[in-house]
């Protein structure tokens, strides 16, 4: 009785108990050095990007709708999002797997035996009815085999979610950058139409001129060809604005409002991140794509599990229990108890090295993984130090463009009351007006790359993705 008193526990320990043969895991050290030293010194980091909802980040009323309607329509970010309920449902069958599956199953079997091959010579008729509850084929997961698998397959799941955060974040930077190009191209475009204006109103005075045979022919030359000049960027920018939108619109997934549209670049459509001298490279443990790497590596770490349990015996079990009878009437009388016990047993012995080949791929597989995870990381790094070297500089750039249009719009104001007294040829004035034109333009170009710039910093240090 004392027997089998401790036979009870010692047999659920032991199948509670399975080995697992996956090897211990740990995450990678990051192949990046441990901080940044591009960082400002406007004082500590204010907040963790992560941590930052885009709501917060950016300040720009209209550009915070239309980021929402392209979270709400964007078919990327739907698929990614379908992904995640996809690979939830393969985990949960994979799962399922290591648990018995219990069902019902009602029968009713009739069988004629002729006569010539029956005892009695004479043709009879048998019947069995049986109703039976039990299970089939349940393995028992003694060497951890179904649970590594399982352990795979919810990595599997976490990586979706990560690469839906991923999917996210960049679509947020894309969705945000698109809006300030098409603010940017209005910007030039209104610039075109400016400078096509006061092309067209020199061209004018100089036919008056030339009429009059106070101009020359070479000035008169001059001057159309900078008004054709100024039509051709007015068509190139008016092209453009409308690509801009088109790309727009995809990316949102529907048309965006034509008030949510911006006529010029904002002073300031997202805030700045303060960062420290030292920036740690800690940060990027945040970001998604570099934890979605992670899950795979996971995974790939408890397939070895499961290749390693190849290797040992399975044990899988048959049981059922109900009752059985020749008749219905007699299903469930008393004596009509029916049940069976089928286990068996599978040990490998010889397959030709296909169970020491799927180790190896699963050994390989790993190894891949952790370059994959490393160079993640490193790519990551180099995206935070690109943003941050772009950073330290972009106000000293901003300001010193700023100061050459302004000293450009001098000079062409200045070249112009001089070709207007007749001290100077039309020509000096033509190129003092091109080049404030350029001046102006290059600072369009580096207020848009200052803004984007914000935009790409918060996108390298993981922002973007919460919404609350």
């Amino acid at each position: 009785m004392m027997r089998n008193t401790l036979l009870i526990p010692g047999l659920a320990l032991l199948l509670g108990g399975c080995v697992n043969l996956a090897p211990e895991y740990g995450r990678p050290a990051a192949p990046v050095p441990a901080a940044w030293s591009q960082g400002s010194s406007q004082g500590p980091l204010q907040d963790a990007a992560a941590e930052i909802a885009w709501r917060s980040f950016f300040t720009d009323a209209r550009l915070r709708e239309v980021i929402a309607l392209t979270l709400a329509n964007n078919r990327d970010l739907r698929v990614a999002v379908l992904n995640i309920e996809k690979a939830r449902a393969q985990y949960r069958i994979q799962d399922a797997s290591r648990y018995p599956a219990l069902g019902v199953a009602a029968s009713s079997n009739t069988v004629r035996t002729p006569a010539d091959q029956a005892n009695g010579n004479a043709a009879n008729i048998s019947r069995n009815q049986s109703v039976q509850l039990g299970f089939s084929s349940y393995e028992l997961d003694f060497f951890g085999r179904l649970k590594n698998l399982s352990a795979a397959a919810q990595a599997t799941y976490q990586f979706n979610v990560e690469m839906q955060r991923s999917v996210q974040i960049s679509l947020v930077a894309e969705v945000a950058g698109a809006w300030l190009t098409v603010a940017a191209d209005n910007e030039r475009l209104l610039l075109a139409k400016d400078t096509l204006k006061s092309q067209q109103i020199s061209y004018d005075l100089s036919q008056r001129s030339h009429a009059i045979g106070s101009t020359s022919g070479l000035d008169l030359s001059t001057a159309q060809a900078s008004v054709e000049a100024a039509q051709v960027d007015l068509g190139e920018f008016t092209s453009r604005v409308q690509q801009d939108l088109n790309a727009l619109n995809l990316l949102a997934g529907a048309a965006v409002p034509e008030h949510l549209l911006p006529d010029s670049i904002p002073q300031a459509s997202a805030a700045l991140l303060a960062t420290p001298a030292q920036l740690s490279s800690d940060l990027l443990q945040q970001r998604p794509d570099v934890l979605a790497a992670e899950q795979i590596l996971i995974a790939a770490n408890a397939d070895i599990g499961a290749a390693r349990a190849a290797f040992f015996p399975s044990i899988t079990l048959t049981a059922a229990g109900g009752t059985a009878s020749s008749s219905l009437a007699g299903l469930f009388k008393p004596g009509s108890g029916a049940w069976s016990f089928l286990p068996a047993i599978n040990l490998p012995i010889f397959n030709a090295g296909s169970n020491r080949a799927n180790l190896d791929v699963a050994k390989v597989s790993k190894e891949i993984e952790i370059a994959n995870y490393e160079k993640t990381i490193q790519v990551a790094f180099r995206e935070v130090a690109d943003a941050l070297a772009e950073r330290a500089t972009l106000d000293q750039r901003l300001g010193a463009q700023q100061r050459l249009a302004d000293a450009s719009g001098k000079s062409y104001r200045l070249s112009e009351a001089r070709y207007r007294s007749g001290i100077d040829s039309y020509l000096n004035s033509l190129v003092a007006e091109r080049g404030w034109y350029g001046a102006r333009q290059n600072l369009i170009s580096l207020r848009l790359l200052e803004q984007n710039n914000r935009i790409n910093l918060y996108k390298a240090m993981g922002g973007g993705w919460s919404d609350s």
